[in-house]
Order: C-alpha cells, then sequence, then structure tokens
C-alpha cells in the first residue's frame, strides 16, 4: 500500500517513543505537520524562533529517557536552529533534527530555501541523510535515532523533500526498532591496573563529568570505598550529589572553590568519568592533574587530549565502573571514614558560603542569600535550568545539587539564550517536577520571547533573571585587564513590559528582605501552571572563584612582554580615568 512521506515519518517517531517535536510550520513541512496534529502519541509544538526548539528539544533529552525532536523548515529554520544543534553536539545530547527539503521531483534551480544543508550542518552533527525515495524515510529516521544515542550522543540531520512528504509512494514494513547497546569494553587487565593505581594512591581522587550521569551509584560506592574527594566539571554539576560529605564542587584547580582545591591539594592519583578535560571544566587548563591518570570515557578521541591518562579504559561509564568497583571490592578493603577529610571539607564549604554573605551587596540582593533561601525551599528533585553567564560560575559555587540530572546547562558551545526555552522542554518531559530557570539578563534579553510558548501551552516555570544591566562574566574579564568595559553595559530593561507581552507573572526583588517571599510566591505561581518572571537585582561586585582563576591562569599563560604591556595599560587608564 502506497503511502506518504509525510505519513511514513510520523509512524517512524511514533515508533521510535518521540512525544514531542519542536519548530515552526513553513513551506516545506506543512504536510509533515499536518500528519504529526493527527497523531496521538506526539504533540508537535509551536516555538517563536528554531533556536528555540533547539534548546527545547535539548532540555527533553539532558533530563529524560525521551530524544528532543526538531521539526524545521529548510535554510532559514536550519540556520536559526543551529546554535542549539551545536550545542547539543559538543555537549554529548541525542537531538533528531527533521527537516523539510526543495522539491527533488523538478528540473529548476533557485528553489526557495535552496541551500546545500549538509554542508552547513556537518561540523555541528554526527551525521546527516538526505531521504531520496519513499523506502528510505523508516529506516534513515531508525538509523539515525541509533546514531544519535549510540557512543558518544549528538545531534543527527534527516532532510525529506517536501514532494516525498505530499505524494505517496511504496514502502516496505516498519523494520525491527534499533537497540543500543553501550557494553564495557575496556580489557581487563586496564581495569586491574587501574584498581592497582587506586589502591596504592594515598591520595586519589574523583573528577566526574556528564558522561557520568548514569553511573550515579557506582561513583558514590567507589568514592566512599576510596574515602576519595569527589569534583566535577559544570556541565557535570548533578553528577554527584553536593549532600555527600565527599563532594567538593565545581573543578579542583586555581578556578575552584577552597573545597575543592584543598582536597585535591596532594591528589597522586586521580579517576576522571565522562570528561574532556575540556576548558571550562579546567578553569582554563589551570589544573594540575598527576601522572597516574586513570581516564574512562565512552569516546576514545578525549584520551590523551590534553593530560597524558596511565590507563585508559573505553567504554559506558556505568559499565566501566561497575567492573571497576568489583575489582577494588575483590582485591581490596573499602578504607574507613575519613572524618578528617570530610569536616575540612564542611569547614571549607561553609567558610566560603560565609564569604560571600558577609560580602557588602550596597543594597542589593547578596547571590549567596538568593541561592541558600532557594535551596531551602525546593525539593531535591526540582530541575535548575541554567544560562550561560556570570550567574552561571555563581549557580555553580552556591547552589548545591543532590540529585542527578537536576541540572543542565550549557557548556562547550555556550550559547546565551539557552535557559528560557530549554527549560520549557525540560517541564513537558518532566511534568511531575519542579523547573526553574537561572539566567542573566543579557542571556534572557536574547530569548525571552519564547516564554509566550509556555503561557499557551500553561506550563508553570519560574526565570529567576539576575538584574545587573551587564554582560557581566565578559564586563569582568574585560575590568580586569583593560580598566574599562566596552559594549557590555546593556541599559535600562523593564522586564515588566517582557511579563505583559508574554502573559507571565512578573516578580520585582530589589533586596536581600525580599528574597524568599518572592521565592515562595512564585513557586506558587509556577505550580498553578503559569510562567512567572522574578527579577532581582542583583549584586556582581564580588567575582566568583572561577572567574578569579581564570583570569588569573590565561594572564600567567601569557609571554612576558605581554604581560607587561597588559599591566602597564591597565595602570596607565587607571590614572588618567
Amino acid at each position: 500500500m502506497k503511502q506518504t512521506g509525510a505519513w511514513l515519518a510520523v509512524r517512524a517517531l511514533e515508533a521510535l517513543g518521540i512525544q514531542y517535536t519542536f519548530g515552526i510550520p513553513g513551506v516545506h513541512n506543512t504536510e509533515l505537520y499536518d500528519e504529526l496534529n493527527s497523531s496521538a502519541q506526539i504533540t508537535p509544538i509551536l516555538v517563536t524562533h528554531e533556536g528555540g526548539a533547539a534548546f527545547m528539544a535539548d532540555g527533553v533529552s539532558r533530563t529524560s529517557g525521551q530524544t528532543g525532536t526538531l521539526v524545521i523548515v529548510p535554510a532559514a529554520g536550519a540556520t536559526h536552529a543551529a546554535s542549539g544543534i551545536g550545542e547539543a553536539f559538543l555537549d554529548g545530547i541525542p537531538m533528531l533534527v527533521i527537516c523539510g527539503g526543495i522539491r527533488t521531483d523538478l528540473d529548476k534551480r533557485y528553489q526557495l530555501h535552496e541551500l546545500d544543508q549538509h554542508a552547513f550542518l556537518k561540523p555541528l552533527t554526527k551525521a546527516s541523510f538526505l531521504v531520496t525515495s519513499h523506502a528510505e524515510i523508516v529506516p534513515t529516521l531508525f538509523k539515525a535515532w541509533e546514531i544519535a544515542h549510540s557512543a558518544e550522543p549528538g545531534p543527527v540531520f534527516v532532510e525529506i523533500p517536501v514532494n516525498l512528504q505530499m505524494f505517496p509512494g511504496e514502502s516496505d514494513d516498519l523494520p525491527p526498532l534499533p537497540v543500543i547497546a553501550k557494553p564495557q569494553r575496556a580489557p581487563a587487565a586496564e581495569i586491574r591496573r587501574a584498581v592497582e593505581m587506586l589502591l596504592a594512591a594515598r591520595h586519589p581522587a574523583l573528577f566526574l563529568g556528564w558522561g557520568a550521569r548514569d553511573a550515579f551509584a557506582q561513583t558514590r560506592a567507589i568514592a566512599e570505598f576510596l574515602q576519595a574527594p569527589v569534583a566535577t566539571t559544570l556541565q557535570g554539576l548533578s553528577v554527584f550529589s553536593a549532600a555527600h560529605p565527599l563532594h567538593t564542587g565545581f573543578s579542583f584547580g586555581a578556578a575552584a572553590v577552597p573545597a575543592a582545591r584543598n582536597a585535591f591539594a596532594d591528589c597522586d592519583c586521580l579517576l576522571a568519568v565522562g570528561t574532556r578535560f575540556a576548558e571550562i571544566a579546567t578553569g582554563s587548563f589551570g589544573v594540575k592533574v598527576p601522572a597516574n591518570l586513570i581516564h574512562a570515557d565512552i569516546n576514545p578521541k578525549v584520551f590523551n587530549a590534553n593530560y597524558p591518562a596511565a590507563v585508559a579504559l573505553e567504554g559506558d561509564a556505568a559499565a566501566v565502573l561497575a567492573a571497576l568497583l568489583d575489582e577494588l571490592q575483590r582485591v581490596g578493603a573499602g578504607r574507613t571514614a575519613n572524618t578528617a577529610l570530610h569536616a575540612r571539607i564542611q569547614q571549607d564549604k561553609a567558610a566560603y558560603n560565609n564569604e560571600w554573605l558577609s560580602h557588602d551587596s550596597g543594597g542589593k540582593v547578596n547571590p549567596a542569600v538568593f541561592f541558600n533561601a532557594l535551596r531551602a525551599a525546593l525539593p531535591d528533585d526540582a530541575i535548575a535550568v541554567v544560562d550561560d553567564g556570570n550567574h552561571t560560575y555563581l549557580t555553580a559555587e552556591l547552589f548545591p545539587v543532590r540529585q542527578s540530572k537536576a541540572l543542565i546547562v550549557p557548556t562547550d558551545f555556550n550559547s546565551m539564550g539557552y535557559a528560557v526555552p530549554a527549560a520549557i522542554g525540560a517541564k513537558l518531559a518532566n511534568p511531575e517536577r519542579e523547573v526553574f530557570a537561572i539566567v542573566g539578563d543579557g542571556a534572557f534579553t536574547m530569548t525571552c520571547m519564547e516564554i509566550v510558548s509556555a503561557t499557551r501551552l500553561g506550563i508553570g516555570l519560574v526565570y529567576y533573571v539576575f538584574h545587573d544591566g551587564e554582560l557581566s562574566q565578559i564586563a569582568q574579564a574585560q575590568e580586569i585587564p583593560f580598566n574599562r568595559k566596552p559594549c557590555t553595559a546593556l541599559g535600562a530593561i523593564d522586564f515588566s513590559g517582557v511579563a505583559i507581552a508574554t502573559g507571565a507573572d512578573y516578580i520585582p526583588v530589589a533586596a536581600n528582605a525580599d528574597v524568599s517571599a518572592a521565592i515562595a510566591r512564585a513557586r506558587e505561581i509556577a505550580a498553578a501552571g503559569r510562567p512567572v518572571i522574578v527579577d532581582l537585582v542583583m549584586d556582581y561586585s564580588k567575582r566568583t572563584a572561577f572567574t578569579l582563576g581564570a583570569v588569573k591562569t590565561n594572564f600567567k599563560r601569557f609571554p612576558l612582554a605581554q604581560r607587561l604591556r597588559m599591566v602597564t595599560r591597565a595602570l596607565r587608564r587607571k590614572i588618567t580615568g
């Protein structure tokens, strides 16, 4: 029996368990949208911008077992979505990108939206496919889903020409569903060698990235067996509970908080899991990695890229760590609780928090006051969606994350504008959990109109906007070497107008005394199914450990002549004003 390509594509998506698609209808995908509208399983979500669609799909994939899926128009739809696709690619997030295509049954050039999309998206995707027949549609979508979830996950692009969508054609029955196998491939000899190194170490430690997100139990058991302190990458903030006495914080080098710097100071064997040792995770490569590095990752390309590994364990983190734990327990005895280490970590955390609380915020909201109140108010399973900016590192240093996948953040691609739409995706995928966003005012202005989508869908979300009037992460990076901050002032923005325009509620917060009541009220509004903007006049005068450490690390790396030039320039500008 002949079927249209649109019918075949939607049946394939249903078989793959897709529940939501994100995008905007256009000339080249209206057939797909018409078929999606008839699906009893899939809900197509209209967005205000395809970039928001990609971030929503990302939020779905990061916080659930579902696959974030786009249905977009070619050319402009693909370029608009590119930031979110690129974010998913560099962060290892599975995503299906289904795009309409120009007619392939015409002998005409310069059609509307005609573009070599595959050349454009090749650097941003794991694979791309151009479907050329009805018989290819379902197998191609199944293969795309398999690739998106295999090994290190990522986005896969599929172009379905509009003429295939519109017209009936011959196709086979649905093939078997793809199955993703994540075997542990690390040889037993390498597992034994890693165990020998860990047991021989006097001060072993763990460094965990996003790749360890499904190994929550294994990492905890290994840390407790070894009594080893644990630090995480930025993207991996939720892979090890901050309530655990061995948790130290984000990163472990010069740009880390004191608890991590002190706990890792004498590290003589490091077990790193699911991390690339990328620039942000290492504070601009400011960490000191011991020679005895055991590096576990599903992607072998990350081994020895920045720091040489004494032992490289390729495979899925949960499987590799299960084998590692079994061997540890077979040949060694677990260490007794290192109460002195636990106490030092807790003391360092408390001292750092008190340092922030004692900072004079000049009548504005002190970040530590806000995060302490937020943590006290929220259940542990609430999902934090954090954007890119100074607020990112404030969150990383001051907000304890206690459950797996309870915080998501853009990292290596570093897309500003992520949080507003990604929070919508996270809430759609997790309707039973509270979802909120932490977003700077600069990032908020990029995608704030996407709140329209949340209002239309009746999605209750809280957007905590850190309002300081600058692109602060860059402004602080400018101020230190340049003694001025060109092109980072945002000017006066009245976010109450955004609330009116998008149908959200609005709560202004000007001082510390207003914080707790504002959080309580915002949660009530969100629980009733409405988005709410909490406009916090935030004090950014105190710099994060990450900012201070990363600037120092980069400065020390410059040639001496350049350091002298930069210091002289800054001093001259300070004197002359």
